[in-house]
């Protein structure tokens, strides 16, 4: 029997570390070559890494909520391995032969394919340091089946979505408590029924922030008053903070305690702006082409950027450096299932008005749908962050940090406004400005803001400028 360790691959992009958000393999299990075993949350995307080997999982090197650095080892296989041997392994021993000679071939490297989830990885349960293991069923007399760690094929977890059928409710019938595509197609035809008869119990909600980063027991006791007992239901609920919104609150906090934010707020009357686009739609639309108003106003922040390359800027903290940069490779800010993701638009100074509707267009499709790479994060200098018709009246937008400045677009509305000395009927629309007050001087960021609302307020200027 030979012993092969794994190790956190090289995922590329300077990361140096990975938070397990979701096993999906365990002791004992037997997997092919290429099986998805676990996915990773890194500060980029949350990746699934596949098997390099067929074999036997002997041992897994933390529990989901870990964060594990690039070449530490993450599971044991055993090749090869009998019955006897792989008991032996699954209980964290060797035979002496293994042990005194194991097996350091690296062999291939796992695959790691970019996956942005529809729903908040690792957000189900309570913190788990331990190596996960298999599900043990409900016990006979509980009410209805549930098992905060359901085990399920990549394949079993998208028809869980698809269905609205929560896995945890869903009792197992495959090897090693595994839930079957099956067993989720006969759950669902049950009207929320277990394949007993049993009635499932109604799924724990997920709110958008979750209470605390910390474990339970490495924070101070909070004092809330006992919810009342009379209703099950109004029990309170800790949901650990793990994956997309622990990476959220991490850059949120840096950003906010790091850089000395200053917010400015300018107004554009869109009434050029929403004729321009009504001229172009239809040839956009010829093109297979969706064309909003964000093509715009991204090509009118990269004319801005080019007047004032102060604000293409990078701040490195390291060495106490601003870092222009030569390229303009803009965020943009998107708000999915998992927290608010922040792909880029590369070189968007290089592209035409439809070419950047057409890549708003996949990005913002590949957000909602989880299908994100890698290379569709990091290296962006500035962000436009866009609320649509949720855009309220002006808010005060984090910079995304090390940015030095952000973007906020709000809602168009109909509104009084002035026109030749009359009072007239028209659209406008409100822009919210951050800067890190460090870097970029009041003035400064004045004066990009009115190069910016100059350029949509005459938007045809684009078409020479951009």
């Amino acid at each position: 029997m030979a012993i092969y360790e794994f190790k956190l691959p090289d995922i590329g992009e300077g990361v140096t570390e990975g938070e397990i958000v979701n096993w999906l393999v365990a002791v004992g299990d037997t997997v092919t070559e290429d099986q998805e075993m676990v996915e990773i949350m890194t500060d980029k995307a949350t990746v699934t890494i596949g098997s390099p080997k067929a074999g036997r999982i002997a041992e897994l090197r933390g529990g989901v909520g870990d964060v594990v650095p690039v070449g530490a080892v993450l599971v044991v296989y055993e090749l090869g391995a009998g019955a006897s041997s792989g008991e032996a392994a699954a209980n964290g021993t060797a035979s002496p032969a293994a042990a005194a000679a194991p097996n350091k071939d690296d062999g291939p490297v796992a695959s790691a394919v970019g996956d942005i989830k529809e729903t908040l990885p690792g957000m189900g349960g309570a913190p788990s340091r331990a190596p996960a293991a298999a599900p043990a069923a409900a016990p006979a007399a509980q009410p209805s089946y549930f098992n905060e760690r359901p085990l399920a094929a990549p394949a079993t977890r998208k028809l869980a979505r698809e269905l609205g059928v929560d896995l945890r409710h869903v009792p197992p019938s495959g090897p090693a408590d595994r839930v079957t595509r099956e067993d989720v197609t006969r759950f669902a035809e049950g009207g929320g029924k277990a394949a007993g008869g049993q009635a499932a119990a109604p799924s724990a909600g997920v709110t958008a922030l979750a209470s605390s980063a910390a474990a339970p027991q490495a924070r101070a006791p909070i004092s809330i008053a006992p919810a009342s007992t009379s209703d099950p239901g109004s029990a309170d609920v800790r949901l650990p903070l793990r994956g997309v919104r622990k990476r959220i609150f991490e850059n949120m906090a840096r950003s906010k305690h790091t850089a000395a934010h200053f917010t400015y707020v300018e107004e554009v009357l869109a009434d050029a702006l929403i004729a321009a686009r009504a001229r172009l739609k239809p040839l956009a639309e010829v093109q297979g082409v969706k064309l909003t108003f964000l093509p715009f106003i991204v090509k009118a922040t990269v004319a801005a950027l080019k007047q004032h390359p102060e604000l293409n800027c990078v701040f490195d903290e390291s060495t106490q450096e601003m870092v222009r940069r030569r390229t303009y490779d803009i965020g943009i800010a998107a708000a999915t299932d998992a927290g608010l993701m922040v792909p880029v638009l590369r070189s968007a100074d290089r592209r035409s008005m439809i070419d950047v509707a057409r890549e708003l267009e996949r990005l913002g499709n590949d957000a909602r749908d989880g299908k994100l790479k890698q290379e569709d994060f990091g290296g962006s200098s500035f962000t436009i962050t866009s609320l649509g018709k949720l855009g309220g009246l002006f808010a005060t937008p984090i910079v995304n940090y090390p940015e030095v400045a952000i973007l906020g677009v709000h809602e168009m509305k109909r509104k009084p406004v002035v026109k030749d000395d009359a009072i007239v009927i028209g659209h406008e629309m409100l822009l919210s400005l951050s800067f890190d007050h460090r870097i970029i001087d009041g003035h400064v960021g004045a004066a990009f803001a009115a190069t910016i609302v100059s350029l949509l307020n005459d938007p045809d200027r684009l078409m020479l400028e951009a």
